[in-house]
């Protein structure tokens, strides 16, 4: 590891964390029982963190954090499967069990699959105190809605990720007066808003710039045989929230605690704290190694307006542009470049940095640091397209983010209204049950 050291500590500035916006919903007490009273929900997730903490990040806004389950929709992975993604998740299913079928665990047989046999069963992580994370069945998780609605009341049913669409949709229809469901778009894939009857949800939760393939310029660069494809294919209904970036689980609380758990390690620290989130290219945002440099130029140059910087690379992050980074900046007394191994410091930093700089490409660590007020460089937008360079756009506009140029002094600061979507998503969610004659537990 790279540690910072430093000759004196400057003094310790308060923590600017948003604080949760006071919702009165006007709701009657002969509401607050009976089988008016949403208490409980399940998450749909599709294995995939970016698409799974969203719709985790919307429970724990509407205050259900600790009564909720996860439910995922697997996919088979590995060899042929990889190429069949595109898929409906049913379809993709039947394909791999005529495999299994036809060449059982012959030597093709395995390389088609991949050598990966069962699907992935991933470890629950603490969440919901499972051993593992069951399968989404529809028609099971109905049943239950239906048998346990008398004593418990309607269910939440929260998914997000294009494979868990169909799931959602059939637990509405065979439940629909037992659940409340709400279909969350994950903005980092393009096709995971469903693409019509948007009817069958209660609540359908996406970003803004999912609507950009029906503006002027998405329709100038998307082929016109691709626009039937594109989400969406009618502007948002009543239905339809739409956000201006992705939904997360970074909330003032969850900052709160991460602040206490990091404080040894991270308030020491010489101020300013900056930290750098460093992704890594989509196809929506493609860049080479040039971007690495590029960064590592800039930090050099504002190192000086610095009193330590902290360094964190994703699992999408190359290894030539890491290595760029550690042969640069690694040996910087400043600066402290994070290994990978646990604990992950990222909610730390989140809640103790003074300034962020993060790459285009992670349209969730851009939202989550938005998300505190605090001033936020992005890097490498120029470099997107499509509606993640609208995205960028708007939050340039709206005075969320500035370029990092390697011009700016770290110790000067900037501030905008927090973004607080999951808080807003929730406001509109209460609402909705509350025309209903439902409110959620309090």
């Amino acid at each position: 590891m790279i540690r910072t050291t430093g000759s004196s500590i400057a003094a310790m500035r308060p923590i600017r964390l948003p604080e949760p916006p006071t919702v009165s919903t006007g709701i009657p007490d002969i509401f607050e029982g009976g089988v008016n009273v949403v208490r409980r929900a399940i998450v749909i997730g599709n294995g995939f963190p970016g698409a799974e903490n969203q719709s985790i990040g919307l429970v724990r806004a509407l205050g259900l954090a600790d009564k909720f389950s996860i439910y995922r929709v697997t996919r088979p992975r590995g060899g042929v499967n990889d190429w069949l993604h595109w898929l409906p998740v049913s379809l993709h299913k039947v394909l791999e069990n005529l495999i299994r079928q036809i060449f059982g665990n012959s030597t093709f047989g395995m390389l088609l699959r991949g050598r990966k046999l069962d699907y992935v069963c991933v470890q629950n992580g603490g969440y919901v105190g499972l051993s593992s994370i069951l399968e989404a069945d529809a028609t099971k998780i109905a049943i239950i809605a239906r048998e346990t609605f008398e004593k418990e009341g309607p269910l939440l049913v929260v998914s997000s990720g294009r494979d868990t669409i169909s799931v959602a949709s059939s637990i509405k229809r065979l439940a629909s007066e037992n659940v409340f469901v709400i279909q969350a778009s994950n903005f980092t894939d393009q096709i995971q808003h469903p693409r019509s009857r948007l009817d069958r949800f209660d609540l359908v939760v996406t970003p803004r710039h999912d609507y950009y393939a029906l503006t002027a310029s998405g329709q100038q660069e998307i082929p016109r045989i691709m626009r039937r494809w594109i989400t969406p294919r009618e502007p948002p209904g009543k239905n339809v929230v739409v956000t201006v970036g992705a939904l997360h689980q970074a909330d003032s609380a969850a900052l709160r605690i991460a602040a206490t758990v990091w404080h040894d390690e991270l308030a020491p620290l010489p101020k300013p704290l900056l930290v750098v989130n460093i992704g890594g290219p989509t196809r929506n945002c493609k860049y080479t190694s040039n971007l690495a440099r590029q960064l590592v130029g800039s930090l050099q140059n504002v190192l000086a307006s610095c009193g330590s910087v902290r360094i964190s690379f994703s699992r999408r992050t190359p290894r030539k542009v890491s290595e760029i980074v550690l042969r640069e900046l690694g040996g910087h007394p400043k600066i402290y470049i994070w290994d990978g191994e646990d604990p992950n410091p990222h909610m730390g930093h989140l809640a103790w940095a003074d300034a962020f700089v993060i790459t285009a490409d992670s349209i969730s660590l851009v939202s989550e640091a938005c998300s505190t007020g605090k001033p936020v460089y992005v890097i490498g937008s120029e470099h997107c397209k499509w509606k993640f360079s609208a995205f960028h756009k708007t939050l340039r506009e709206r005075g969320l983010v500035r370029p990092f140029t390697g011009l700016e002094d770290i110790s000067d600061t900037f501030s905008y209204p927090p973004l607080n979507d999951a808080a807003e998503v929730a406001v509109r969610v209460r609402e909705v049950l509350a025309q209903r004659g439902l409110t959620l537990r309090r």
